[in-house]
């Protein structure tokens, strides 16, 4: 296929719940445009899992560029990300960003505010004080310490909760989630994100879990556990489940799990100023050429910004 233009000097962005589609549509577009896929999926960023991150098949940056043992950061994402988008960008190619981690994507397109590292033995204290206290008490905790943090996340999340007690800790606020979308991005960006029907998209999330058993993903993930693994990969949808239960019950599990992480996508989704919704429901090829057209037309208005 003849690559057709795509927007001169600027970005594409896809975003989208699992199962939605989008490293299909990516690779249309990239197969359009001539243009280079830049993953923000902060599981795809581990080499070890291809079949339980859903790697894509074509050539990708920042898939599979930490091992397993790594602990790896959104910080250091975005230092990778930065520099693969200005290399495509400098080589005259449109970078086309696919992922469906939102605290990723937006590192990946814009100077991100993060939050300060922990201190040696912050992330230790703070869940001690989570597992003594309880829920409720460390809830408790943080809303004395950061008011703010604490109205943001709920008692029973555990992790997050942890995070901001260790922000605490350390005397300044968490960083607020709605404002993680504030400023610009680091150059003219087009983001889109999918939609689907609730009911296609369950469907297409049974069918990729039942596929990446048939794929073997079981073996992939003993054979991952034979080595050592970071708390940060450790966190990849389904590893505890599949090497822990039978496959009937780990196959059940991962569906659950798939399901509720579609659900917080797609909360985010809805955060994302500017974003262009397209319809996920038709055949890849005809939603890269919407996205095209819809870019191509904006491009076309005055010079703007997204974010």
């Amino acid at each position: 296929m003849r690559p057709r233009p795509a927007p001169s000097g600027a970005v594409l962005a896809l975003f989208g719940p699992t199962a939605s589609g989008k490293s299909r549509i990516a690779q249309e577009l990239a197969e359009r445009t001539g243009g280079e896929l830049v993953s923000a999926d902060s599981m795809q960023a581990y080499r070890g899992l291809p079949i339980l991150t859903n790697q894509p098949e074509r050539p990708t940056r920042l898939v599979g560029v930490w091992a397993l043992d790594h602990e790896g950061s959104v910080g250091e994402y975005a230092d990778l990300a930065h520099a693969a988008i200005d290399e495509v960008l400098a080589a005259g190619r449109t970078p086309i960003v696919v992922g469906g981690t939102g605290l990723y994507l937006r590192a990946a397109l814009a100077e991100l505010e993060l939050p300060p590292a922990p201190e040696p033995g912050a992330r230790e204290r703070s869940e001690t004080a989570y597992d003594a206290l309880g829920p409720g008490g460390a809830h408790a905790l943080l809303a004395a310490c950061d008011p703010g943090a604490a109205a943001a996340v709920h008692p029973n999340d555990r992790r997050r909760v942890v995070r901001a007690l260790e922000l605490a800790e350390r005397g300044g606020p968490a960083r607020r989630r709605d404002r993680l979308w504030e400023g610009e991005t680091r150059h003219p960006t087009h983001v889109f994100g999918l939609e689907l029907d609730p009911a296609v998209l369950e469907r297409r999330i049974v069918e990729r879990a039942q596929l990446m058993f048939e794929e073997g993903v079981e073996a992939e993930v003993r054979r991952a556990l034979t080595r050592p693994i970071s708390a940060a990969a450790r966190r990849a949808i389904g590893i505890d489940e599949i090497a822990s239960l039978p496959p009937a019950e780990a196959l059940a599990a991962l569906v659950v799990r798939t399901r509720r992480f579609a659900a917080y996508q797609r909360k985010w989704q809805r955060r994302i100023p500017g974003l262009v919704s397209v319809r996920a429901d038709r055949p890849a090829g005809e939603i890269a050429d919407e996205i095209l057209e819809v870019a191509g037309a904006r491009e076309r208005l005055p010079a703007r910004r997204a974010g």
